[in-house]
């Protein structure tokens, strides 16, 4: 079985890629980078990264979490033909697993791979979110969650993420003073790293926890109650973007450049959809049997790992991959993020150089694949924003969920040249 390494990789600006021309309602918004356009310039920008030519890939896979509910587009594969007129005729294949769908693509782009039949594939992930409104686009989001339980009955997924936290809080009894400022010294982490990362959707975040926690709860520049123990500052931002990797087996990539960062190993796996059947909701136990599966195919354990790009689509969900990746003893992650560890100064391990889905952004099916595409530029030495201070990175992994950490993907990546 041929393994299979990234040889190129793009990562568009993540912003509101919209026009808002009524402040009072948000309703009246004109497209000022559309979906279709961002799959365009994400996968010319990874292919021409790659030096291959369109040609030269066999197949495309295109991962989107809810594209008819976000821009009224279903089948959306063919749209990689507009990439190139020499991607016309090429197989094509869309992914969905909510915000884990471009993470799955990759993996079917390595299964073709590891089959023999493909020797280079394009996988891109995308997603357009802001033209909806706020109730429009929670409802999208819904959708994601066991509707006949959760989104159908008016939960939303911060509030099933607080669903985690209050779990989490229960199991570990801090108090909520002592979580809250484990929660916000997440935050301001991220904030600090996407301040360096120049595609990063906010790049003025408050810098430190202490500014977190000293903002009012309520009025214009509050840290408001979203869904209680989860504030404003805790919850990811509605995101526009694309990103887009090359992969190819590790043989071509060893054999055609001087640099090669390999996917050394993968772990992907699925929870119960419906929270109320999980046993223990203060721990990823599927992410925990991902990370196994993928560090015993990379022969790795958490000590080797330089740099960690995890889903922090909540900030109770970074504490709970860093656990689940090992990086910190089960309850004690955010006193590891209160001490000052996983910054890009940490000697050991950092964490969310890119800012994360907090502050990078998160348009839902771009996010896997924008994980694996910073994480592999990291390794090259071409790091996009923030790049650890004390050593050169030759190991990353990325944990990138879907819903409520119900589909669970950990990708080892390792410079093998």
């Amino acid at each position: 079985m041929s393994k299979v390494s990234i040889i190129g990789a793009y990562n568009t600006k993540f912003g509101a890629h919209v026009d808002v021309k009524d402040m009072i309602s948000f309703k009246k918004k004109t497209d000022t980078l559309s979906f279709y356009d961002m799959i365009i310039e994400a996968g010319r920008g990874a292919i021409a990264d790659s030096g291959l030519s369109a040609k030269d890939i066999d197949g495309v896979w295109i991962a989107s979490c809810s594209p008819s509910r976000f821009v009224n587009q279903e089948h959306v594969a063919p749209l990689g033909v507009e990439i190139d007129p020499a991607l016309r005729f090429k197989p094509m294949t869309r992914t969905e697993a909510a915000c884990a769908s471009s993470s799955v693509a990759i993996y079917d782009g390595m299964y073709a791979i590891e089959s023999g039949r493909f020797k280079n594939v394009l996988v891109i992930g995308v997603e357009k979110m802001n033209l909806l409104d706020t109730p429009a686009m929670t409802q999208a989001l819904a959708t994601c969650s066991y509707w006949p339980e959760e989104g159908g009955k008016g939960m939303t997924f911060p509030g099933l993420f607080a669903e985690l936290a209050k779990a989490y809080l229960a199991q570990y009894k801090y108090s909520e003073s002592e979580f809250r400022a484990q929660l916000a010294h997440v935050a301001a982490l991220c904030y600090r790293n996407a301040s360096k990362n120049p595609l990063a959707h906010v790049q003025n975040g408050p810098q430190t926890a202490e500014a977190i926690l000293a903002l009012p709860d309520s009025g214009r520049g509050s840290n408001m109650m979203i869904a209680a123990p989860l504030r404003l500052h805790d919850c990811s931002l509605v995101t526009d973007g694309a990103a887009a990797v090359v992969l190819s087996t590790t043989e071509f990539a060893k054999a055609s450049r001087k640099k090669v960062v390999e996917i050394a190993g993968i772990g992907h796996s699925a929870e119960h959809l419906p929270l109320s059947k999980r046993p223990n909701k203060h721990v990823l136990e599927a992410g925990k049997n991902a990370v196994g599966k993928a560090f015993a195919e990379a022969k790795i354990g958490a000590g080797d790992i330089d740099i960690a790009e995890v889903h922090d689509c909540f900030t109770i969900n970074q504490l709970l991959c860093t656990e689940a990746l090992g990086l910190s003893q089960d309850g004690r992650a955010g006193l590891d993020y209160v001490a000052g560890r996983f910054g890009a100064d940490d000697d050991k391990v950092c964490v969310n150089l890119s800012g994360g889905l907090k502050a990078k952004g998160h348009p839902v099916g771009a996010t896997g694949a924008s994980m694996h595409a910073l994480v592999y530029k990291q390794l090259m030495g071409e790091p996009i924003g923030q790049a650890p201070t004390k050593k050169t990175p030759e190991i990353g992994v990325t944990f990138n969920v879907g819903g409520s950490a119900v589909t669970n993907c950990v990708s080892v990546l390792r410079r093998v040249k």
